[in-house]
């Protein structure tokens, strides 16, 4: 059942990042045909184009992109054993939720805020506009914490492929 659930939960996401794209795409050919085509040059595509783009980032970062498929500096824990790789993956998950869970009430006395200005083409309300940025907190926050229990149970840490590691 959980696992029916998260999955319909991903392909939900991956299926809104696609109608990001396509919202780019179709935005930029709109806007080259309007410009060349029609000697009409429009702001409203490059907007739209900005605003799909900002979204499809941080959503494909917080609800699209795996665990195992994020690019990660690991030249000190690969060399590490498998204590060392687990005790580095906590400090660094306890890091980020720690990070992010101060950062996230000035992010979202921020993005309330821009409730007073608006976009200047499609005449949206920043907040509305900005408000993935508090998605995209809120899904780092429980992935990481997420991990860091997987990782407190002794646990390898994800990511991280045993073949490759170090065996100590």
């Amino acid at each position: 059942m959980l696992k029916t659930l998260t999955s319909f939960l991903h392909r939900f996401a991956e299926v809104v990042a696609a109608g990001l794209l396509a919202i780019i795409f179709v935005s930029f050919i709109i806007q080259i045909a309007l410009r060349y085509l029609f000697n009409w040059p429009v702001g409203w595509t490059a907007e739209l184009s900005v605003v799909a783009w900002l979204w499809l980032v941080l959503w494909g970062a917080a609800f699209v992109l795996k665990d195992h498929e994020e690019i990660r500096i690991d030249f000190l824990s690969a060399h590490a054993g498998k204590r060392g790789r687990i005790a580095m993956g906590i400090a660094g998950s306890a890091s980020i939720v720690a990070l992010f869970g101060m950062s996230l009430p000035a992010a979202y006395d921020y993005v309330s805020f821009m409730k007073v200005e608006k976009s200047s083409y499609l005449n949206t309300r920043f907040d509305v506009l900005f408000s993935i940025y508090i998605l995209f907190s809120v899904a780092v926050i429980v992935r990481n914490l997420w991990n860091l229990g997987y990782l407190l149970r002794g646990k390898e840490p994800v990511g991280i492929d045993a073949a490759q590691a170090n065996p100590s």
